[in-house]
């Protein structure tokens, strides 16, 4: 069983992702904070900033904080903005891209443990 548990923003690392440019990655909530089946992570896309063509095994769900940006899923692109929600199935081809002036940042809602990334061509 799982205890309570806060996580204070001043507390949170992000680290950049190394598959990526321009992405970083502060886990809030997850296993190694004391958390129980699922965790959250919250990244950062700079201007510019992309991330290549990868599959998860895992699906997740993520919700758009700032800026806007193209997500690719399944060879479909979407232009997402503040707001918007997306559900991304386990084994999807899928990419981002943030052509803008401003950083992007969404939360990424996944189960915990590993999700191992693979990089499509």
């Amino acid at each position: 069983m799982s205890e309570p548990l806060i996580h204070r923003a001043e507390d949170i690392e992000y680290e950049p992702v190394d598959a990526a440019d321009g992405l970083a990655k502060g886990v809030l909530v997850g296993e190694e904070q004391g958390g129980g089946h699922l965790a959250i992570r919250r990244f950062t896309l700079a201007p510019g900033g992309s991330v290549p063509k990868h599959t998860n095994e895992i699906e997740h769900e993520q919700y758009v904080l700032a800026g806007r940006y193209t997500v690719g899923i399944e060879g479909e692109e979407y232009a997402v903005e503040a707001g918007d929600s997306l559900h991304i199935p386990a084994g999807a081809v899928h990419w981002y891209r943030n052509e803008g002036n401003e950083p992007g940042a969404f939360l990424c809602a996944v189960p915990a443990g590993d999700d191992e990334i693979k990089l499509q061509k």
